[in-house]
Protein backbone atom coordinates (compact mmCIF):
# COMPACT_ATOMS: atom_id res chain seq x y z
CA UNK A 1 0.00 0.00 0.00
CA UNK A 2 1.23 3.50 -0.96
CA UNK A 3 2.81 5.62 2.30
CA UNK A 4 2.28 9.17 3.37
CA UNK A 5 4.56 11.16 2.59
CA UNK A 6 4.67 13.37 5.83
CA UNK A 7 4.00 11.79 9.02
CA UNK A 8 0.29 12.47 9.27
CA UNK A 9 -2.13 10.16 10.14
CA UNK A 10 -4.40 9.33 7.02
CA UNK A 11 -8.26 9.83 6.77
CA UNK A 12 -9.77 6.12 6.92
CA UNK A 13 -11.35 6.63 3.63
CA UNK A 14 -9.27 3.83 1.54
CA UNK A 15 -8.30 0.42 1.97
CA UNK A 16 -5.19 -1.24 0.18
CA UNK A 17 -6.96 -4.56 0.74
CA UNK A 18 -9.72 -4.23 -1.20
CA UNK A 19 -9.66 -4.97 -4.67
CA UNK A 20 -10.82 -1.65 -6.26
CA UNK A 21 -7.44 0.43 -7.38
CA UNK A 22 -6.32 2.81 -4.30
CA UNK A 23 -6.91 5.63 -6.98
CA UNK A 24 -10.87 4.78 -8.17
CA UNK A 25 -11.64 4.75 -4.07
CA UNK A 26 -10.44 8.26 -3.87
CA UNK A 27 -12.16 9.13 -6.44
CA UNK A 28 -15.55 7.62 -5.16
CA UNK A 29 -15.26 9.61 -2.60
CA UNK A 30 -14.09 12.64 -4.24
CA UNK A 31 -17.03 11.90 -6.34
CA UNK A 32 -19.68 12.21 -3.79
CA UNK A 33 -18.72 14.94 -2.67
CA UNK A 34 -19.09 17.21 -5.75
CA UNK A 35 -22.73 15.32 -6.01
CA UNK A 36 -23.45 16.31 -2.33
CA UNK A 37 -21.94 19.95 -3.11
CA UNK A 38 -19.01 19.59 -0.58
CA UNK A 39 -16.83 21.87 -3.22
CA UNK A 40 -19.81 24.18 -4.47
CA UNK A 41 -20.30 25.61 -7.34
CA UNK A 42 -17.28 26.13 -9.17
CA UNK A 43 -15.39 25.19 -5.93
CA UNK A 44 -11.71 24.14 -5.98
CA UNK A 45 -11.08 20.57 -4.82
CA UNK A 46 -7.54 19.47 -3.03
CA UNK A 47 -4.44 19.28 -4.64
CA UNK A 48 -2.26 16.36 -5.13
CA UNK A 49 -0.42 16.93 -2.14
CA UNK A 50 -3.65 17.10 -0.16
CA UNK A 51 -4.57 14.15 -1.16
CA UNK A 52 -1.61 12.41 -0.58
CA UNK A 53 -1.65 13.78 2.99
CA UNK A 54 -5.15 13.17 3.54
CA UNK A 55 -5.71 9.72 2.17
CA UNK A 56 -2.07 8.33 2.86
CA UNK A 57 -1.35 7.42 -0.63
CA UNK A 58 1.41 8.65 -3.10
CA UNK A 59 1.10 11.68 -5.75
CA UNK A 60 1.04 9.53 -8.78
CA UNK A 61 -2.44 7.37 -6.90
CA UNK A 62 -3.59 11.02 -5.83
CA UNK A 63 -3.29 12.28 -9.39
CA UNK A 64 -4.44 9.36 -10.98
CA UNK A 65 -7.58 10.09 -9.01
CA UNK A 66 -7.81 13.38 -9.92
CA UNK A 67 -7.77 12.52 -13.58
CA UNK A 68 -10.15 10.51 -13.65
CA UNK A 69 -12.88 13.02 -12.23
CA UNK A 70 -11.45 14.76 -15.09
CA UNK A 71 -11.97 12.22 -17.91
CA UNK A 72 -15.57 11.80 -16.41
CA UNK A 73 -16.16 15.87 -17.35
CA UNK A 74 -16.52 16.98 -13.44
CA UNK A 75 -13.46 18.95 -13.38
CA UNK A 76 -11.42 20.97 -15.00
CA UNK A 77 -7.24 20.85 -14.09
CA UNK A 78 -4.74 23.54 -15.13
CA UNK A 79 -1.23 23.24 -14.46
CA UNK A 80 -0.42 26.01 -11.42
CA UNK A 81 -4.15 26.40 -10.57
CA UNK A 82 -5.13 23.01 -9.39
CA UNK A 83 -8.22 21.37 -10.19
CA UNK A 84 -11.79 22.98 -10.20
CA UNK A 85 -15.42 21.97 -11.13
CA UNK A 86 -16.59 22.06 -14.72
CA UNK A 87 -19.56 24.61 -14.46
CA UNK A 88 -22.78 23.91 -11.79
CA UNK A 89 -22.73 20.62 -9.72
CA UNK A 90 -24.25 17.39 -11.25
CA UNK A 91 -28.06 17.34 -10.01
CA UNK A 92 -28.66 16.53 -6.52
CA UNK A 93 -30.11 13.12 -5.54
CA UNK A 94 -34.20 12.32 -5.59
CA UNK A 95 -34.65 12.27 -1.81
CA UNK A 96 -37.75 10.53 -1.20
CA UNK A 97 -39.40 9.96 2.45
CA UNK A 98 -39.56 6.31 3.19
CA UNK A 99 -43.13 6.70 5.58
CA UNK A 100 -44.61 8.09 2.47
CA UNK A 101 -45.08 5.88 -0.09
CA UNK A 102 -47.77 7.22 -1.98
CA UNK A 103 -46.53 10.52 -2.12
CA UNK A 104 -42.72 9.12 -2.90
CA UNK A 105 -43.89 7.37 -6.52
CA UNK A 106 -46.40 10.27 -6.96
CA UNK A 107 -43.12 12.84 -6.82
CA UNK A 108 -40.63 10.39 -8.67
CA UNK A 109 -42.99 10.20 -11.59
CA UNK A 110 -43.48 14.15 -11.65
CA UNK A 111 -39.88 14.29 -11.52
CA UNK A 112 -38.21 11.04 -13.90
CA UNK A 113 -38.82 10.03 -17.04
CA UNK A 114 -39.85 6.29 -18.10
CA UNK A 115 -38.50 3.29 -20.63
CA UNK A 116 -40.17 0.41 -21.22
CA UNK A 117 -37.96 -2.38 -21.79
CA UNK A 118 -40.49 -5.27 -21.49
CA UNK A 119 -44.42 -5.44 -21.36
CA UNK A 120 -46.00 -8.37 -22.03
CA UNK A 121 -48.11 -11.43 -20.03
CA UNK A 122 -45.53 -14.20 -18.57
CA UNK A 123 -46.49 -17.39 -16.47
CA UNK A 124 -46.14 -16.51 -12.77
CA UNK A 125 -42.48 -18.28 -11.06
CA UNK A 126 -42.72 -19.94 -7.89
CA UNK A 127 -41.52 -16.09 -6.05
CA UNK A 128 -43.94 -14.59 -8.18
CA UNK A 129 -46.76 -16.66 -6.82
CA UNK A 130 -45.83 -16.67 -3.61
CA UNK A 131 -46.09 -12.72 -2.99
CA UNK A 132 -49.04 -12.67 -5.25
CA UNK A 133 -50.96 -15.67 -3.58
CA UNK A 134 -51.16 -17.10 -7.09
CA UNK A 135 -51.05 -21.04 -8.14
CA UNK A 136 -47.75 -21.47 -10.01
CA UNK A 137 -48.05 -20.33 -13.81
CA UNK A 138 -50.87 -18.33 -13.65
CA UNK A 139 -50.61 -15.55 -16.28
CA UNK A 140 -49.38 -12.08 -14.48
CA UNK A 141 -48.51 -9.04 -16.51
CA UNK A 142 -44.81 -8.09 -16.35
CA UNK A 143 -43.01 -4.91 -16.85
CA UNK A 144 -39.64 -4.20 -16.99
CA UNK A 145 -38.53 -0.60 -16.88
CA UNK A 146 -35.79 2.48 -16.58
CA UNK A 147 -36.56 5.72 -14.75
CA UNK A 148 -34.75 8.69 -15.63
CA UNK A 149 -33.86 11.33 -14.11
CA UNK A 150 -32.76 13.85 -16.63
CA UNK A 151 -30.66 12.09 -18.57
CA UNK A 152 -29.16 9.89 -16.68
CA UNK A 153 -30.24 6.81 -15.73
CA UNK A 154 -31.72 6.61 -11.89
CA UNK A 155 -33.46 2.78 -11.51
CA UNK A 156 -34.37 -0.27 -12.91
CA UNK A 157 -37.47 -1.02 -12.10
CA UNK A 158 -40.09 -4.45 -12.72
CA UNK A 159 -43.56 -5.16 -11.28
CA UNK A 160 -45.73 -8.42 -11.36
CA UNK A 161 -49.65 -7.36 -11.38
CA UNK A 162 -52.39 -10.65 -11.52
CA UNK A 163 -53.31 -10.81 -15.36
CA UNK A 164 -57.23 -9.61 -14.62
CA UNK A 165 -56.18 -6.10 -13.01
CA UNK A 166 -52.75 -6.12 -15.32
CA UNK A 167 -55.42 -5.90 -18.27
CA UNK A 168 -56.78 -2.66 -16.59
CA UNK A 169 -54.55 -0.53 -18.14
CA UNK A 170 -51.70 -0.26 -21.60
CA UNK A 171 -48.45 0.21 -21.97
CA UNK A 172 -48.83 4.05 -22.96
CA UNK A 173 -50.83 5.02 -19.61
CA UNK A 174 -48.30 3.16 -17.76
CA UNK A 175 -45.54 5.50 -19.38
CA UNK A 176 -47.51 8.35 -18.33
CA UNK A 177 -47.59 7.42 -14.58
CA UNK A 178 -46.38 5.37 -12.06
CA UNK A 179 -48.06 2.34 -11.29
CA UNK A 180 -49.63 2.72 -8.16
CA UNK A 181 -51.69 5.95 -8.89
CA UNK A 182 -52.48 3.69 -12.24
CA UNK A 183 -53.78 1.48 -10.32
CA UNK A 184 -56.25 3.55 -8.28
CA UNK A 185 -57.56 5.77 -11.18
CA UNK A 186 -58.69 2.18 -12.60
CA UNK A 187 -60.35 1.58 -9.13
CA UNK A 188 -58.08 -0.62 -7.33
CA UNK A 189 -58.47 0.60 -3.52
CA UNK A 190 -54.93 0.23 -1.91
CA UNK A 191 -54.35 -0.18 1.31
CA UNK A 192 -51.18 -1.12 2.60
CA UNK A 193 -47.55 -2.40 1.45
CA UNK A 194 -44.87 -4.76 2.72
CA UNK A 195 -41.87 -3.25 1.99
CA UNK A 196 -38.21 -4.28 2.47
CA UNK A 197 -34.78 -1.97 1.58
CA UNK A 198 -31.48 -3.91 1.29
CA UNK A 199 -28.76 -3.47 -0.80
CA UNK A 200 -27.32 -5.29 -3.84
CA UNK A 201 -24.86 -5.14 -6.43
CA UNK A 202 -25.50 -4.48 -10.38
CA UNK A 203 -24.56 -7.48 -12.54
CA UNK A 204 -23.54 -7.02 -16.32
CA UNK A 205 -27.05 -6.47 -17.58
CA UNK A 206 -27.91 -3.85 -14.61
CA UNK A 207 -24.33 -2.14 -14.83
CA UNK A 208 -25.42 -1.61 -19.15
CA UNK A 209 -28.73 -0.51 -17.93
CA UNK A 210 -27.86 2.50 -14.94
CA UNK A 211 -24.83 3.06 -16.68
CA UNK A 212 -22.38 2.57 -13.74
CA UNK A 213 -19.55 -0.22 -13.21
CA UNK A 214 -20.08 -4.18 -12.42
CA UNK A 215 -20.36 -4.43 -8.91
CA UNK A 216 -21.79 -0.84 -8.22
CA UNK A 217 -23.71 -0.48 -4.80
CA UNK A 218 -27.28 -0.41 -5.91
CA UNK A 219 -30.79 0.24 -3.21
CA UNK A 220 -32.85 -2.72 -3.89
CA UNK A 221 -36.38 -2.21 -2.48
CA UNK A 222 -38.95 -4.66 -2.62
CA UNK A 223 -42.93 -4.42 -2.34
CA UNK A 224 -46.07 -6.27 -2.02
CA UNK A 225 -49.06 -3.43 -2.47
CA UNK A 226 -52.75 -4.85 -0.85
CA UNK A 227 -55.55 -3.25 -1.50
CA UNK A 228 -58.20 -2.94 1.07
CA UNK A 229 -59.51 -6.64 0.54
CA UNK A 230 -56.32 -8.10 1.93
CA UNK A 231 -55.59 -9.30 -1.99
CA UNK A 232 -51.81 -8.44 -3.46
CA UNK A 233 -52.26 -6.67 -5.99
CA UNK A 234 -48.54 -5.83 -7.17
CA UNK A 235 -45.35 -7.04 -6.84
CA UNK A 236 -42.21 -4.59 -7.21
CA UNK A 237 -38.88 -4.78 -7.60
CA UNK A 238 -36.74 -1.05 -7.97
CA UNK A 239 -32.98 -0.92 -7.79
CA UNK A 240 -31.57 2.66 -7.36
CA UNK A 241 -28.80 4.29 -8.12
CA UNK A 242 -27.56 5.50 -4.56
CA UNK A 243 -26.03 8.63 -5.86
CA UNK A 244 -29.11 9.61 -7.96
CA UNK A 245 -31.55 8.74 -5.18
CA UNK A 246 -31.54 8.47 -1.07
CA UNK A 247 -34.62 7.36 1.33
CA UNK A 248 -35.40 9.69 4.02
CA UNK A 249 -36.75 8.72 7.13
CA UNK A 250 -37.96 10.97 10.21
CA UNK A 251 -37.63 9.05 13.27
CA UNK A 252 -39.09 9.74 17.05
CA UNK A 253 -38.04 9.18 20.13
CA UNK A 254 -40.85 7.24 22.00
CA UNK A 255 -40.85 5.51 25.92
CA UNK A 256 -40.35 1.15 24.93
CA UNK A 257 -41.66 -1.72 27.96
CA UNK A 258 -38.07 -1.87 28.66
CA UNK A 259 -36.09 1.25 27.04
CA UNK A 260 -36.90 4.00 24.76
CA UNK A 261 -36.97 3.24 20.99
CA UNK A 262 -36.56 5.17 17.95
CA UNK A 263 -40.38 4.71 16.21
CA UNK A 264 -41.35 6.46 12.44
CA UNK A 265 -42.85 10.22 13.29
CA UNK A 266 -46.42 10.65 12.95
Amino acid sequence: MDQPTKRERPVRAVDGRLPTPLYHQIYLVLRAKILDGTFGEDGRLPSEQELVRSFGVSRITAKRSLDELAAEGLVVRERGRGTRLRGPVPQAPVKASVEGLMENVLSMGLKTTVEHLVFEERPATEDVAGALDLPVGKPVQFAARVRRLGDEPIAYVETFVPQDIGRLYTKEELGQMPLLPLLESKGVEVSRTDQTITAALADGEMARLLDIEVGAALLRVARVVFNVDGRAVEQVTAYYRPDLYQYRMTLSRVPGEQANVWAPAA
